[in-house]
This record gives structure tokens, C-alpha cells and sequence, in this order.
């Protein structure tokens, strides 16, 4: 990443001081994503990140009253901005103290916490649930994962509260692939699928056609942010990149061209070299998790399984070196999952003679 990022700036001419700090936005952001799983080889026990974001989850709980009532008793939206802001940043969104927010393109009320904008949560709280599931006590689980929906659903993310329910789902079947009554089970599920496969591909582009509907000025938005920068890319800067990111046109609300879509941020400012630098890295520990994930022995399989597909997930909507700075215990876990020895089984006890 940080060789494409200086060539696409030596080929336009971009100077020095834009490649430094580039280089400082790089280490932030890319550098973080690769650090934090090599962290997980750190003798850190599971069970600490565990037991942290559980109480997250609780804190969640403790304040979401407050904040669900702060529109109805006229508070302001934001309390204040943090004085780092100061220091430099991509904006206020990144340093405020909201109590609430309401959404421009349909007006609803919206809750994003500590995180920079909606969408942002509901990514976060999925990781946290995933995260979750591994605590071992019931009253700590509990809280965790309740916290963790709340996160969510407040958000207003359907991306979000699409994958609460799809990740899990996949994580379990995954684990549970050698077992031969989940084997019977998809057996009769395909062949179902096969008599009512009319009816369930009208549901789900019904189901699409809604998501997208949703919210339409949004994801308008959203296919456009993403058309602008494939289209640049592929005729402007196809090996390299541009460099930087820049501002989009009225049409995109001037958001900056790549944002809200990992992959043609990542074609548009790093070129198809950038794009395999992340393409590969991702694969390559998505077979790793899921072997260890059908694997009874790896305790840890699971969970890394389902935080690899919710990043993977996450880069159709979100830019992921932007927000690695709120979802790095996921990266933690992921980390420690790919480093996680073999447990040793019991043996079957074996019938008297």
C-alpha cells in the first residue's frame, strides 16, 4: 500500500510534503489493519478483549435511555467538539459528543454513539457480537450481545442489521459442517430450494429492491461515489492510483471520490496495485478461518471466521483503514484466531470387553 500510495504521487507530481502526509494518513489507517492481527500472535489471553466489550455492550445499555429520550427533551444534537480536533482530522464528525442525530435524507432520528456516523455503529456492533459470543460467563454474554443488537438496530444501518442475523447464521452452519445432522439438514434445505427456487429469487430482489429503496438519496449517492471512481481509475490511473482522494462533483454532494466503498477507494487512490495488496491478504485468511472454523479443535475459528466476512461485507459500504480505529478488537481476535494451536479432544472412552 505505501508503494503504491508514493508512486501515485510521484506521477502526478504531488511533491513531498503531500507524500509525508500521506504516509502519516497511511500508518493510521492500512499500516493498523496489519498490525493489529500481528498483535493477536501477543501471549494476550482471548478473554480480556472478551470480557472489554462486553462491558461496551453493558455501558451501551446503561446510556441508550438517555440518549433515546435527548430529542424529546430538546437537547442539542451535539454537546461539544473535542478540543483534539485542533490537532488535525478529517472532520468534526470524528471528535464531536452527539446525543443523537437526524438523518437528511429522511429525517429520522438516529444514534451513533462514539462512532463518526450511523452506518459506522451498526459495523461496530457487529464485530462486538461476534466478539461476544466467545465470553464464557452467561451474565457477561448476555449484556455484551444485547449491547451489541442495540448498536445495530439504533443506528439505522440495514447493512447492519442485515449481517446480525446473516453472519451468525454463517458462522454456526461453518462450525457445525461436520456433524452429520447439519449435513442432513442443508441436504433437505437444497432440495427445497431447488422445488421453491421461483418464489425465493422474487423474494430476495423484492427484498434488494427494498434496501435500496430505504433509503434512496443515499444510495444513490452511494452507486455514483462508485462509478466516478472505477471509471477514473480504470482510464486515469489504472497501476498506480492518484494518490490522494478527492472531492466529487454536486452530484455526490461533493463527498470525496472512493468514499463509502473500500474497493474503489482503494482502485482510485492505489490503482490495481492497492487493490491486490488487499484482495490477497483477505482471501488467503478467509480459507485460513474457515478451515479452523470447521475444525472443532480451534476455539476461536468461528468468531474469526464471521469478523473476516463482516469486513469483507463492510467494504461495499464502508472504507475500512478510515474506521480500524474503532473495529481494531475484531482485529485483535481475528489475529489471535490465526495464530490459535490445536486443542486437544478427549478420546472417545472406549466399551469394556
Amino acid at each position: 500500500m505505501e508503494v503504491a500510495l508514493i508512486a501515485g504521487h510521484v506521477n502526478f507530481n504531488l511533491g513531498t510534503g503531500a507524500i509525508i502526509k500521506s504516509t502519516i494518513g497511511w500508518a493510521k489507517g492500512w499500516a493498523a489493519l496489519a498490525l493489529y492481527p500481528l498483535a493477536g500472535a501477543l501471549p494476550i489471553r482471548s478473554s480480556i478483549p472478551t470480557r472489554a466489550i462486553c462491558i461496551v455492550g453493558f455501558h451501551t445499555l446503561l446510556i441508550m435511555p438517555l440518549l433515546l429520550l435527548s430529542p424529546h427533551l430538546g437537547l442539542p444534537e451535539v454537546l461539544y467538539v473535542s478540543p483534539l480536533r485542533a490537532v488535525g482530522g478529517p472532520g468534526n464528525e470524528f471528535f464531536d459528543v452527539p446525543l443523537y442525530e437526524i438523518d437528511g435524507s429522511t429525517g429520522d432520528l438516529r444514534w451513533r454513539l462514539f462512532s463518526p456516523w450511523g452506518p459506522a455503529l451498526g459495523f461496530v456492533g457487529n464485530i462486538n457480537f461476534m466478539i461476544c459470543l466467545l465470553e464464557k460467563d452467561r451474565k457477561w454474554k448476555a449484556l455484551g450481545i444485547i449491547g451489541s443488537i442495540v448498536m445495530c438496530f439504533v443506528c439505522k444501518s440495514r447493512l447492519a442489521q442485515l449481517a446480525i442475523i446473516l453472519i451468525p447464521t454463517v458462522t454456526a452452519i461453518v462450525s457445525r459442517l461436520r456433524k452429520p445432522s447439519m449435513l442432513i439438514s442443508l441436504g433437505f434445505l437444497s432440495y427445497l430450494g431447488g422445488i421453491f427456487a421461483t418464489s425465493i429469487l422474487t423474494a430476495i430482489n423484492d427484498y434488494w429492491e427494498g434496501f435500496k429503496g430505504a433509503r434512496a438519496g443515499s444510495t444513490r449517492v452511494r452507486f455514483a461515489l462508485k462509478r466516478i471512481a472505477f471509471h477514473r481509475w480504470e482510464t486515469e490511473a489504472p497501476i498506480w492510483g492518484h494518490g490522494v482522494v478527492e472531492g466529487g462533483p454536486h452530484l455526490v454532494e461533493y463527498m470525496a471520490i472512493g468514499s463509502h466503498h473500500t474497493w474503489a477507494g482503494v482502485l482510485f487512490v492505489k490503482g490495481i496495485v492497492g487493490f491486490v495488496a488487499l484482495a490477497v491478504p483477505m482471501l488467503v485468511t478467509a480459507l485460513d478461518l474457515l478451515r479452523r472454523a470447521a475444525s472443532p479443535r480451534y476455539q476461536l475459528g468461528s468468531a474469526g471466521l464471521g469478523i473476516i466476512i463482516l469486513l469483507f461485507m463492510y467494504t461495499f459500504g464502508e472504507n475500512l483503514e478510515i474506521l480500524v480505529y474503532l473495529f481494531w478488537p475484531g482485529m485483535l481476535i481475528m489475529g489471535m484466531a490465526l495464530q490459535e494451536k490445536k486443542s486437544q479432544l478427549q478420546p472417545e472412552a472406549q466399551p469394556a470387553s
